[in-house]
């Protein structure tokens, strides 16, 4: 079954619907009132369009009526990446988000699987970045001897991204100092040719992830990473983690920031903050107020830092688990994440253009994905905006007070309602 099959599973029967008194942000077409949205048969019909028949109002007033949500970092290959997976509705149209883009989790062996297993049983639309690694996710790339240059396959790759362009959207790969300590350069030039050879952007993971081997690895300084990768991308190619809270990112060990960043963005590199367990608002802070705007933002959610039960068969923990990756799990989402950015003093239209026009031009589908332009389909996310005083906290323990938090209401998929009932959503917490 196609990508575009299991859109049309998802439609329910032929029905309108009014969006009545929202504030609806369109920044695709540059829409920003208040009105109604009209949807009928599962696509948009338009703004302030009359129904000309019987139709379900829902009350939208104080809400955000917004092009449906793009994550462009999940983990959701459930069960085939271990813990690290996390089901997909959940961290998806169940916390107000349409569309996910799983990050590295499939690859040219298991892509046909995530396809048939994942991608067609969702109701989130599932779109995948196709790992550069024969591997792909597993276990979360916990294991790092899997990810040396001879576990990649440049031609059976760029065939699997090739003959599933609906569904694979980009490279996925890693540059972090625990694989230049093991292989130096060697892995990422092969990722590259793969970007090359397929023409499709490579999203590159930034800041530590492995732990540097135990003897006879390379001496590295973090802060040459960036640089030496520069050369390796071409326009479109993505920086991730921006923000990260690890050595060899944007921030430098001396705690400034990386001066070769000015160069990446004039190059035409994208940048995608990637939240998860890396984001630190600290580094955050000095990243923007040097200038650097990200482009996109994925929630980066997973196993790992997320507090969902281990799927059964896998272990308890990894020795090093809460030392060295994560300390501690908690509860966030795409959404929370806009908060955050909000938090840092980026404008709400920013952050929705993030989310939603932003995400679909990285992938390649401006004209299918984040607008609600009449005729397209009807992804639809509401949010509530609630003002007030609340804590946000990073996994460095960094505490911000924000004067405003979005929650997810409901989403549209295809013109089907779906509340935000997943258990994972967090609570907003008063200061």
């Amino acid at each position: 079954m196609s990508i575009k099959n299991n859109l049309c599973r998802t439609r329910t029967t032929m029905a309108t619907i009014v969006l009545k008194g929202g504030r609806i942000i369109d920044p695709a077409s540059g829409t920003d009132k208040v009105g109604d949205l009209l949807v009928r048969d599962g696509a948009i019909l338009g703004i302030d369009v009359e129904p000309g028949g019987l139709a379900e109002t829902i009350d939208c007033r104080g809400k955000l009526v917004l092009p449906g949500l793009i994550d462009t970092h999940a983990h959701v290959f459930r069960y085939v990446t271990g813990r690290f997976g996390l089901d997909p509705d959940m961290c998806g149209v169940y916390s107000g988000v349409t569309t996910l883009v799983d990050q590295g989790g499939p690859s040219c062996i298991t892509l046909p699987a995530f396809r048939h297993y994942v991608a067609e049983k969702s109701e989130t639309r599932l779109l995948a970045f196709l790992s550069a690694y024969l591997v792909g996710g597993l276990e979360g790339h916990y294991y790092p001897e899997l990810y040396r240059p001879s576990c990649l396959d440049v031609a059976a790759t760029v065939k699997s991204a090739r003959a599933n362009l609906d569904l694979v959207k980009g490279i996925k790969a890693h540059a972090e100092l625990g694989g230049f300590a093991r292989w130096g350069l060697d892995v990422m030039k092969l990722a590259a040719q793969i970007g090359r050879e397929a023409d499709l952007p490579v999203y590159v993971h930034f800041g530590q992830l492995w732990p540097t081997p135990d003897g006879g690895g390379l001496d590295v300084d973090p802060d040459t990473i960036l640089p030496q990768v520069m050369d390796l991308l071409r326009p479109g190619d993505v920086l991730a983690h921006p923000f990260s809270r690890h050595p060899g990112g944007f921030v430098e060990v001396n705690g400034q920031v990386h001066p070769i960043v000015r160069e990446a963005m004039a190059r035409g590199l994208k940048m995608d903050v990637g939240h998860g367990s890396h984001f630190s608002f600290e580094s955050a802070r000095k990243v923007i107020e040097a200038g650097f705007i990200p482009d996109t933002l994925g929630a980066d959610m997973h196993g790992y830092n997320t507090t969902v039960p281990a799927p059964a068969g896998t272990p308890d923990s990894h020795p090093d688990e809460e030392e060295h990756l994560f300390r501690g799990k908690t509860r966030f989402s795409l959404v929370s994440a806009m908060s955050a950015m909000m938090a840092l003093g980026l404008p709400l239209d920013h952050v929705v253009r993030m989310v939603t026009v932003n995400a679909a031009a990285l992938l390649r589908m401006e004209n299918e994905l984040g607008t609600l332009r009449a005729g397209a389909v009807a992804d639809v996310s509401v949010l509530d905006d609630v003002r007030g005083r609340f804590v946000m906290r990073d996994n460095e323990g960094t505490q911000v007070v924000t004067d405003r938090m979005l929650s997810p209401a409901f989403c549209l998929r295809a013109g089907k309602r779906f509340d935000a009932r997943a258990a994972i959503l967090p609570v907003a917490q008063a200061a």
